[in-house]
């Protein structure tokens, strides 16, 4: 489950030393709850692990909220980009 956290931000990031920004941010949360999400499909009472889960996808949906209100069209492209439904 290890994840390849470098390339995630060399896809995301908007300037070579960006590692903080939103797009980074929410790309990563995405990847980290695709994994975690794959890991409770084969380890249903991993209760701990789905707390976390549920940790996650909170702390995404904050970020997407603000990255709405901030910028509507890099909002988008950024939930086009990465398979999310837009809300």
């Amino acid at each position: 489950m290890k994840l390849d956290k470098a390339a995630i931000k060399n896809e995301f990031q908007r300037h070579d030393r960006d590692t903080g920004s939103c797009e980074v941010q929410i790309a990563l949360l995405t990847r980290e709850i695709e994994a975690l999400t794959a890991h409770l499909k084969a380890n249903k009472k991993d209760h701990s692990s789905r707390y976390g889960l549920l940790r996650k996808v909170q702390n995404r949906r904050k970020l997407l909220e603000y990255f709405k209100r901030e910028n509507a069209d890099g909002y988008y492209a950024l939930v086009k980009k990465l398979g999310l439904r837009a809300k």
